[in-house]
């Protein structure tokens, strides 16, 4: 619980002081005098006058934003001598400038920080996939246990490597959300037998980007043998003779190719609230023998979730891992196209969002941030490094929206006056303002009802 409040401020505050700076160094650049840096609303907690202009730096205690305060008239009297100084009186490209400097530096961030996550190295599964779910794109391809997905290709014809599982599924998304055909190089687990499968993603119609879309694509655990690990005491598993090491090669006559397709089985092992009986061809120090496994029945996650079964048994080995890592050029030009990437990929589901093509459901919160800083900080740098990267992204898209109240509703009243040689008027100002803190006030709401809803299991 610390260590995710911990890693929570930590994100807000470099992302927020990041965002200010960025508006900060530009207004001064300008020639703007700035008269407040304020991390955090409310009551201040710590302040400090730095700099010629003696500009007052401050942390307030309600650290969920951060503002910085410029001279200008629309805000009190400005002494004669320092209006060419006013925010008011710049010039509007300059204005501007200052103005979009806030997203643009979230945005260079997160270049860097995602390049630094490739600097640093980051040990994940290797791109070798369990058998595909029955009439997913990926059954429907011919894939199968034990493929090793080399490269992927957006037309069959230019191809690119595939460094880890979570690359591979970063293509995937992206190609899912797009109703676009995914090409895919694959082997076997030795790198033997190269062929090529198209996944067809359009069939899934996708509203929104959940943990089930791998699986609903068939890309879903990666390969790990149907070996057993620790065997609970007094659970279904040991109460069948079942042991540590033992290998399952057949349950009801079926063969079992991989871990995940063990786990389902007895997941499915259920009718009404009793576990079926099912029988197990299993390998034990080289000996081949037969045991009748009958899980235990417990509820699934989730109000409308039907009961599972469970043997309390540790399914499967510790799937391959590799270690993606990258130097400063090519990390760099990662981070860079993986930024544009998930601005392009924010936008577009924001978009979807809007005219009812992805659900609402996608929004995510300050109790998902938090929860995710967590557990990416127990996970190592790397991780929190790209996990910081895609909060920043969001920060600078989102800011970016032509919405009253953000930095891209200002762009938008500068777009008005550059085209009609007049800025907008001071009751639409007060209109659209009113609109847009409306408009956010409901966004907030709707991702904090997704917040609670994704703890209690209702999403």
């Amino acid at each position: 619980m610390i260590t995710t409040v911990l890693a929570f401020l930590l994100t807000l505050g470099v992302l927020i002081v990041v965002h200010e700076y960025g508006h900060y160094r530009v207004a001064v650049a300008c020639g703007v005098k700035v008269l407040r840096f304020s991390i955090g609303f409310g009551r201040v907690v710590f302040t400090r006058k730095l700099g010629k202009d003696q500009t007052e730096f401050v942390l307030s205690a309600l650290p969920l934003g951060g503002y910085v305060r410029m001279l200008d008239e629309r805000e009190g009297p400005v002494a004669p001598h320092e209006l060419e100084r006013a925010f008011n009186r710049r010039p509007l490209w300059q204005r501007a400038l200052v103005v979009v400097a806030g997203p643009a530096a979230n945005l260079a961030l997160a270049v860097l920080l995602y390049g630094a996550a490739q600097w640093v190295g980051v040990q994940e599964p290797k791109a070798v996939l369990s058998a595909p779910v029955a009439e997913s794109p990926a059954a429907r391809a011919g894939m199968r246990s034990g493929d090793w997905v080399r490269e992927w290709s957006d037309d069959g014809m230019n191809w690119s490597p595939v460094l880890s599982l979570s690359d591979l599924r970063w293509r995937a998304t992206d190609a899912a959300l797009e109703s676009r055909r995914l090409h895919l190089a694959v082997t076997d687990r030795a790198g033997r037998g190269r062929r090529e499968v198209v996944l067809d993603t359009a069939a899934l119609q996708t509203r929104e980007v959940d943990a089930q879309l791998m699986r609903r694509l068939g890309l879903g655990a990666p390969y790990s043998e149907p070996v057993l690990g620790e065997v609970k005491s007094g659970g279904a598993g040991a109460a069948a003779g079942l042991k540590a090491g033992d290998r399952v090669l057949r349950v009801d006559d079926v063969p079992v190719p991989d871990a995940q397709t063990l786990r389902d089985r007895i997941r499915m092992a259920v009718r009404g609230n009793a576990g079926v009986p099912m029988q197990w061809r299993i390998e034990r120090a080289g000996q081949a023998m037969d045991v009748t496994v009958t899980p235990k029945v417990v509820a699934g996650s989730g109000n409308d979730a039907a009961p599972i079964g469970r043997i309390e048994a540790f399914v499967g080995q510790a799937p391959e891992m590799v270690l993606v890592r990258q130097g400063p050029i090519d990390g760099l030009a990662t981070g860079l196209q993986r930024t544009v990437d998930m601005s392009v990929l924010t936008v577009k589901m924001l978009g979807r969002m809007v005219i009812g093509q992805a659900s609402l459901k996608n929004l995510s919160g300050p109790l998902t941030i938090a929860d995710y800083a967590g557990q990416s900080v127990q996970q190592g740098l790397a991780y929190y490094l790209a996990f910081l990267a895609l909060v920043s992204v969001s920060l600078g898209v989102l800011n970016l929206l032509p919405l009253p109240m953000l930095d891209g509703g200002h762009l938008m009243y500068y777009f008005f006056e550059a085209v009609t040689g007049r800025p907008v008027p001071e009751r639409w100002l007060d209109r659209l303002q009113r609109g847009g803190i409306a408009l956010l006030l409901v966004m907030m709401s709707v991702a904090l009802f997704n917040d609670v809803a994704r703890i209690l299991g209702l999403h």
